[in-house]
């Protein structure tokens, strides 16, 4: 925390008396103690920190600034919800306000993406060292030669979270607001304190600019074997992404953002941001072990005299998380960059049992897959309510989405084509009926299917033909019963499993009609069939 950083700011028209420039993680922590209120230090040393009333995101509150640069570029919507100029303006007086009125700040300088030709240079000025602390696991850090050598930056984030924003301004209705500059290179918070708007503010910038060259950026998690060959992982929450990309016998590229240009694939990040809910050392021993001096324990549950987290306890949030450097995983390839990939997977927790547990896609299906984002999910089953519940989410990651949709499948698409990949959807979900009547699919027999993939075992399969979606299913895995692979034989009741699947098309064409205005005849035909 050396040296005097005081001009630093002076160009932001911010003026404080101390400024604390990529502190060390040791001083941020004496720092969190100090003024951080709720900040503890955990029993495997971790920094505890709590996030205020917002323990998650708030992506109704995310404005896009509606400027003519980029207007056309946009795809504007519920997603992206337009913000006036003057509004972002006002925003921005008001966070520099705020920051301005500190005793002290703190500066985190660092990159997005580990790909020098595609890499940002990112500065995150924030009030609280816990943000700080954050983001220097989540960006990738500087040397001590880079950051002497930063100059400007591309993108600033001011995060005022502390301070409310005020919803007489035009087009900001609540008391939070996330917005986003694009033709400024500024992202300012205000109302919210939770870490995950800094990086999902960064994701969100290289979502609109990567694309722009020819670049496509994914919100997935990615590997790599010893032979080099590299899988990507598309999936929801609950679809079992991270835990099947957490490999020992593989390399993590990463676990959420990631790019995939001319050259191979990149990570955005610098470090990891897990959910905590449930933690254990036997079923997540990676990520259980990286939580250690320099990770961030967001909103848990600890014992006042010992400092041990309770990781069921979710009396504060759900959300429950924690931040760490990607060098924390053991088996983590740094650098972050990798060859093409030679597999997609996109998994989905089909809570309907109607999917097959593996699929090979053709590129036109994994553009119309990549774009429906589908999982099902059990809603409400402590009010009896066993019905599933179909979730889509573009591209597995609309909030995040700048382009239209499309954009990025025809870019994956493109992409697939060019290097020889294979896609494939892998159901992780129900099995001999939906839920309620049908099973969970084992964890063993997705492992197994994925080791398949990785092998190119499927390669020379023989496939049965799925009647409803058209996808081809390979009829034999080793370490699974051969019935278990075609979803209709596993059920009772036939009628019932085609009563069920025709509701399931109905669903995706209900879903895909969102976009099918900007899709071509080749991509609608990729779906499901015409009920």
């Amino acid at each position: 925390m050396s040296g005097d950083h005081r001009d630093l700011l002076k160009g932001y028209g911010i003026e404080v008396e101390e400024i604390a420039r990529n502190a060390a993680p040791a001083a941020l922590y004496e720092h969190a103690l100090l003024y951080d209120e709720g900040a503890a230090i955990s029993s495997m040393g971790a920094l505890i920190s709590m996030s205020g009333e917002k323990t998650g995101r708030t992506p109704k509150d995310k404005r896009m600034v509606d400027e003519e640069s980029t207007r056309e570029d946009i795809w504007w919507g519920d997603i992206n919800i337009k913000l006036p100029k003057a509004s972002y303006l006002e925003n921005k007086s008001r966070a520099v306000a705020f920051l301005n009125g500190r005793k002290r700040l703190y500066v985190m300088d660092g990159y997005a993406g580990w790909d020098p030709a595609h890499q940002l240079k990112v500065r995150v000025i924030c009030a609280r060292p816990y943000h700080a602390l954050f983001m220097n696991n989540m960006l990738i850090r500087p040397t001590a030669e880079q950051l002497a050598d930063f100059g400007e930056p591309d993108y600033v984030i001011y995060n005022a979270g502390q301070e409310k924003a005020d919803p007489s301004v035009e087009g900001v209705t609540s008391e939070s607001s996330v917005s986003l500059s694009l033709e400024d290179g500024e992202v300012v918070i205000l109302g919210t304190q939770y870490a995950g708007e800094m990086k999902k503010g960064v994701f969100t910038i290289m979502h609109y600019l990567m694309p722009k060259r020819g670049v496509l950026s994914m919100h997935c998690s990615c590997n790599v074997g010893d032979d080099d060959d590299v899988a990507v992982f598309f999936g929801l929450s609950g679809t079992g992404k991270t835990t099947l990309s957490a490999d020992p016998e593989r390399h993590l590229i990463g676990d959420d953002e990631h790019c995939w240009t001319d050259d191979g694939v990149f990570n955005i990040e610098g470090g990891c941001y897990a959910k905590t809910i449930d933690l254990s050392a036997e079923n997540e021993p990676e990520i259980y072990g990286a939580i250690r001096f320099g990770s961030v324990l967001e909103n848990v549950v600890y014992d006042e005299a010992t400092r041990d987290v309770d990781w069921s306890d979710v009396s504060i949030t759900q959300n429950t998380r924690t931040s760490y450097p990607i060098e924390y995983i053991p088996n983590a390839k740094i650098p972050c960059v990798t060859v093409h990939p030679k597999n997609i997977i996109l998994l989905t927790c089909d809570a309907f049992g109607v999917l097959p547990p593996v699929s090979k896609l053709t590129p036109e299906q994994a553009m119309y897959h990549f774009i429906s984002g589908y999982t099902a999910k059990v809603a409400g089953t402590e009010m009896g309510v066993t019905e599933p519940k179909a979730t889509f989410s573009a591209c597995f990651g609309a909030a995040f989405l700048v382009w239209h949709p499309t954009k990025y499948a025809e870019l994956l698409a493109a992409k697939m084509r060019e290097h020889g990949t294979n896609a494939w959807l892998v159901n992780t979900g129900w099995t001999g009926g939906a839920y309620g009547t049908g099973s969970r699919i084992k964890l063993k027999y997705t492992r197994a299917i994925i080791d398949a993939i990785h092998h190119g075992d499927f390669d020379d399969v023989a496939c049965a033909r799925d009647e409803y979606f058209g996808l081809e299913i390979p009829k034999t895995c080793e370490g699974i019963p051969d019935e278990v692979l075609t979803p209709w034989t596993t059920w009772d009741d036939k009628s019932s499993y085609d009563e069920t699947a025709r509701k399931l098309v109905g669903l995706f064409h209900g879903n895909f009609g969102n976009y099918s205005d900007a899709a071509s005849k080749e991509l609608v035909a990729a779906g499901p069939i015409e009920l």
